[in-house]
């Protein structure tokens, strides 16, 4: 791993997303850490008047380099000297670009913070970090607001057994187990009375086949709700990293339904890394 991207829009949350990303890029020797920041236009939306821009795009954009520069000042109070920084900002969406700009700064993976707390916000204001990792195609982790760095010591891979040899991201889990030098613990959760039956198992022997090097430990556990469930785990086996696979209609979906009283991208400590099938 070289380079680690870290969008920011200047916020608590994004400050803390990047104070992590130090801590990982020294853990795994990254060279280079990009701080980006997508801006738009902010503009009035009252119904009873045209919509205006309030701010015009140079003004905007030397505001947003000016935080930059700010911000990557203070990043080198708390990054080591081998380490390089640099800044990126452009008019842009940034779910939207996330692939073009990753594949431009040869990031290897995004780093950035999700918003959260009431219900009403899970609901409205976490997505943004959804949505990047929704369109990227580099593994993203996802920093819970609160969530301190600790060394990954401990990595722990939730899996729903379909399909493992098609959807199963191995380079890079076996990227990121190999640069931190992590345990692997794969976690299955089931729920609603269902139980582990031959057909899982048959796949979780492929896992443990394409997972090899790493000697994986497996886990089965029942809950009513995985996400409380997986959240328990991650407490009882003290783990530092969980990595999901979003699948359409599966594990990551049912991460951020409604439904779910904690979802766990809001409420658990440990980072997510999300990386796609």
């Amino acid at each position: 791993m070289k380079n680690i991207l870290v969008p920011t829009d200047f916020s608590d949350v994004a400050k803390n997303a990047a104070q992590y990303a130090v801590q990982l890029a020294k853990q795994v020797g990254a060279q280079k850490i990009i701080l980006y920041n997508a801006y738009q236009a902010p503009v009035i939306t009252e119904p009873t008047m045209p919509v205006v821009q309030l701010i015009d795009m140079d003004t905007l954009k030397n505001i947003t380099d000016d935080g930059l520069a700010n911000f990557k000042e203070w990043m080198h109070t708390i990054t080591p000297g081998e380490i390089e920084l640099e800044t990126l900002s452009e008019f842009a969406v940034l779910s939207n670009n996330i692939e073009e700009v990753c594949e431009r700064t040869k990031a290897d993976l995004v780093v950035m913070g999700i918003t959260g707390g009431s219900k009403l916000e899970e609901v409205l204001i976490g997505s943004t970090a959804i949505s990047v990792v929704n369109h990227s195609k580099v593994p993203v982790v996802v920093i819970p607001p609160n969530a301190t760095y600790s060394k990954i010591n401990k990595v722990a891979l939730a899996c729903d057994f379909k399909k493992i040899e098609e959807t199963t991201p191995v380079a890079a889990i076996n990227a990121i187990m190999k640069d931190t030098g992590a345990s692997l613990l794969v976690l299955h959760v089931e729920n609603n009375n269902k139980h582990f039956d031959d057909k899982a198992e048959v796949e979780s022997l492929k896992l443990q086949s394409l997972l090899h090097e790493f000697d994986p430990q497996f886990h089965f556990i029942e809950h009513e709700d995985f996400v409380e469930g997986i959240n328990e785990f991650v407490d009882t086996h003290k783990i530092d990293l969980l990595i999901t696979i979003p699948k359409k209609h599966g594990l990551f979906e049912g991460l951020f339904r409604r439904s779910h009283t904690k979802q766990l991208a809001f409420h658990s400590h440990v980072p997510l890394m999300c990386i796609h099938e």
